[in-house]
């Protein structure tokens, strides 16, 4: 008997198991159902404005070339700001680690595309890293990715090199970062003025890079050097 009310017991043990783990993973399949339903209608949404836009600057839309064409765009646009969706904590996590390691850590020449909020177009260049650890490090690609994240969203060049920066401190808590953005911007080249060959530097030095000359100087001098 005892043996029979523990094989009882087991089952409905197992079955109640089964029932959680399948419960949760309906709860996960709705919820990413919810979310993939969501994601459609955004997509739909943006590929009727940009359909709008078109037809608006006189365009016929049911014409073979641009008949995907404000899909095609709707979807680029979504790739263009998918920084909204990520956060430095997201690729950060398993990524720090302890090292006793005091010296300047430079990465440069981080190739960054990001659009000017104030007239949609692109603006492109490159951004250069430094940090001083205070017993932690990163590893290296997770900078590239962090200036993938701010970059990926609407910006003016100068918030952008504040946010990589500030994302540098507030992780890994280091004695000082600085961060160089040096960039063209369509803005200035298509339209407007129409300068071809202007750039756009910008930096931002927190700790030991703003308050000792010395260690800024090196910083520049290692990453700007042709």
């Amino acid at each position: 008997m005892e043996y029979h009310h523990a094989s009882e017991m087991n089952g409905v043990v197992s079955d109640y198991l089964n029932m959680c783990i399948e419960s949760k993973h309906n709860d996960l399949c709705k919820a990413k159902d919810s979310k993939e339903a969501a994601d459609s209608k955004k997509l739909s949404l943006i590929e009727k404005s940009y359909s709008t836009i078109l037809s608006e600057l006189g365009e016929d839309v049911d014409r073979e070339g641009l008949r995907r064409t404000p899909l095609r765009a709707a979807k680029a646009m979504q790739f263009l700001t998918k920084g909204y969706k990520e956060t430095t904590k997201d690729i950060l996590n398993d990524a720090i680690f302890d090292e006793n390691h005091d010296e300047m850590v430079i990465v440069k020449d981080i190739e960054l595309f990001s659009l000017c909020e104030h007239h949609l177009v692109p603006f492109f260049g490159k951004a250069h890293i430094a940090y001083l650890p205070n017993k932690k490090v990163v590893g290296l690609s997770k900078l590239a990715r962090i200036v993938e994240i701010y970059s990926r969203r609407f910006q003016v060049q100068e918030r952008l090199t504040k946010q990589i920066a500030s994302a540098i401190s507030e992780a890994l808590e280091p004695a000082g970062v600085a961060v160089v953005i040096e960039a063209v911007h369509m803005c200035m080249v298509m339209r407007g003025v129409q300068k071809m060959n202007a750039s756009t530097v910008t930096s931002v030095m927190l700790g030991r890079f703003h308050d000792d000359p010395e260690t800024r100087k090196e910083f520049l001098a290692l990453t700007l050097k042709k």
